[in-house]
């Protein structure tokens, strides 16, 4: 199905469900508001499924050869390119959001808000795992970057004929970083609970600006309602040690595998004034 683009108006005045007779039909229509029925197509189990795999082979792929290697200081160079990675689909995201917007299709300031705070805090785990000397070899580096330039088209393209599959494609890569982290932290916590955070970390999670870090928290669990953030939460992390800081970006990530699975199912995010 080609993207339908509803003007603002229509999605702010047609609610979730609601159901409406055209006159001279005995037929109803339904209308819902969620990006899977109006921004863009549902999808079905199958590509749900394709995508989740899609995810978990080329994440076995990229990281156990080209950045193969046990040593810590080699998952700092995967993490460096999983973040680099990781931030294309909220540039992608917003150009075409932007470029709806131009062309007077589609108008969501909620939508803009929601992913640049996504991308700002994929901005800060890319800080951390360069301070981190994530960076340090010119390969990594080459290898992470011509990844991201492709990913970032292929997720315009997405975005652009279904957000809904772009949503999911996404939640899965997010699943995945998830997963990666945790596992890392388990496999490492005595050596990282002995080592100092990054001063980037400190400066991310402990600073005086929570403004866009509170703004990407949204979901569909119950404490993410209408008035949903990080300090709504509570969810403060307090970051003294690298295990510490690597345990936040972990939960970065399932926040925004919640928002994820959110957008697909339900476009009001509810965003704080």
């Amino acid at each position: 199905m080609v993207l339908s683009t509803p003007s603002a108006s229509t999605s702010t005045t047609v609610r979730d469900d609601e159901t409406i007779t055209n006159e001279g039909e005995d037929q109803e229509c339904v209308i819902s508001t969620s990006p899977a029925s109006v921004f863009g197509s549902p999808i079905d189990q199958s590509t749900k499924d394709f995508n989740f795999n899609l995810v978990k082979t080329l994440k076995s792929f990229l990281f156990d050869n080209i950045f193969q290697g046990t040593s810590v200081q080699r998952a700092y160079a995967r993490f460096y390119a999983l973040e680099t990675i990781a931030r294309m689909p909220y540039f992608s995201y917003l150009s075409v959001l932007h470029l709806f917007e131009t062309l007077g299709l589609w108008r969501r300031a909620d939508y803009l808000k929601i992913h640049f705070s996504q991308s700002w805090n994929e901005l800060h785990h890319l800080l951390i795992m360069e301070e981190l000397g994530g960076n340090a070899q010119w390969k990594d580096r080459f290898v992470a970057q011509h990844i991201a330039f492709f990913y970032y088209w292929i997720v315009v393209s997405l975005y652009l004929l279904n957000p809904t599959n772009a949503y999911n494609l996404n939640q899965a890569v997010e699943e995945e970083a998830f997963a990666t982290y945790d596992a890392f932290l388990k496999q490492n916590a005595d050596y990282l609970k002995q080592q100092p955070a990054p001063s980037q970390a400190v400066k991310y999670y402990s600073g005086e600006d929570f403004y866009l870090f509170d703004a990407m928290h949204h979901g569909a669990s119950s404490n993410m309602g209408s008035d949903s953030g990080g300090a709504a939460t509570g969810r403060r992390p307090d970051v003294k040690t690298l295990y510490d800081c690597f345990a936040a970006i972990r939960d970065d990530e399932a926040e925004h595998v919640k928002t994820m699975a959110h957008l697909q199912k339900d476009d009001n995010i509810h965003l704080r004034a």
